[in-house]
């Protein structure tokens, strides 16, 4: 016996709530069962929504399966009812829902909608694109509205279909203002928040860049651009630290490789001692051409500690990036005593909520 063949994937992906991507799909299931496919209904979320009951009507739904939780009643898709009637379509509103604890299979939707794809089934289902993981943490920032529920990327990737449910900001909050997407008590928080113009605009943006299939370079950057908006206007900064020693000129030109892909300024960050002891004058200099050549800025700031100095440096400027070299120098070791500097700043950074990159510092320039 032939194992089934994977179903094809369809995804509806919009800018917000309200755009009407779960409309788009239950048309679209109506259209495919007119052809003559067998389509079903595994779960839609219509938020009350009488307009989106109206466009249900005609297609067969399975049953939810009721589960208890914290004293309360939840319904999910009924993974186990859907693969045993083994319908052509299946419709699966909000691919990034994350199930309730219980008797099912999965913790996320998208995990049920890929047991549905690989047992051979159609899968049509929608998302907005906040709950993408590679846009998630950036819209937060620029939206100050936590996104809690999440897909992996590559999960929307795989779709063989991608579709692009366009309402413009404008159309958007007037549908909020009508109560055609929230309830009237969350709609002055919704326009003030979440459904600004700008926030709209950006999220539009980001939707229509993905669409498109942006090469992944131009969405990091994109991504950068909007993360330094969310941090007030500022642009994204990124921080290296050197010293004179051999490999630091090859550091600072990977490290503006770095920068320059992101869009970023890049700081780079020499750290005197006086317990490193008198650093070679010719060394610096050099280093600091090097640093005016890449289009970087120099900076010579006191520490004993050349790691807390790195780090505390970077939360005062509101750096979101430190660069720091693999190779553990002797006079770096010396001064952090017990440990690498590696080590060090990773886990002070870690603690400022600043990303590390770790550099392997070649034995000599070149």
């Amino acid at each position: 016996m032939q194992a089934a063949e994977v179903g094809h994937f369809h995804v509806y992906l919009a800018a917000a709530a309200g755009a009407g991507k779960t409309i788009a799909m239950l048309d679209e299931g109506h259209r495919q069962r007119a052809l003559g496919a067998d389509v079903v209904i595994a779960v839609i979320e219509d938020h009350g929504r009488s307009l989106t009951r109206v466009h249900a009507d005609g297609l067969e739904i399975v049953p939810r399966r009721a589960s208890q939780y914290h004293g309360a009643r939840f319904e999910e898709m009924d993974l186990d009812s859907v693969l045993a009637r083994q319908p052509g379509v299946v419709l699966a509103d909000e691919l990034a829902h994350a199930n309730v604890p219980g008797p099912g299979r999965n913790a996320k939707r998208w995990q049920d909608v890929l047991d549905l794809l690989d047992a051979g089934i159609d899968v049509i289902t929608t998302v907005n694109i906040q709950h993408l993981e590679i846009v998630a943490d950036t819209v937060e920032q620029i939206t100050e509205v936590r996104v809690r529920e999440r897909v992996p990327d590559w999960v929307v990737r795989r779709a063989d279909q991608i579709e692009f449910v366009d309402v413009s900001p404008e159309q958007l909050r007037y549908r909020l203002l009508q109560g055609e997407i929230y309830p009237a008590g969350q709609v002055s928080q919704a326009l003030t928040h979440f459904f600004r113009l700008d926030n709209l605009a950006a999220l539009r943006d980001l939707a229509l860049r993905f669409v498109a299939d942006e090469p992944a370079e131009e969405f990091a950057r994109h991504l950068a651009r909007l993360r330094a908006r969310g941090l007030g206007d500022t642009a994204e900064r990124m921080l290296l630290g050197v010293m004179p020693t051999p490999g630091a000129e090859a550091m600072i030109r990977r490290a503006a490789r770095m920068a320059a892909r992101i869009e970023a300024d890049l700081d780079v960050v020499n750290v005197a001692s006086q317990d490193v002891g008198r650093q070679p004058q010719d060394g610096l200099a050099r280093l600091r051409q090097v640093a005016a050549d890449v289009g970087a800025t120099w900076h010579d700031i006191d520490g004993d500690n050349p790691a807390n100095a790195l780090v505390a440096y970077a939360r005062s400027q509101q750096v979101g990036q430190i660069v720091v070299g693999s190779s553990q120098r002797s006079r770096w070791q010396e001064t952090i005593g017990g440990g690498s500097i590696v080590a060090r700043v990773s886990r002070l950074a870690a603690q400022a909520g600043i990303d590390v990159h770790i550099l392997a510092l070649p034995d000599a320039d070149r």
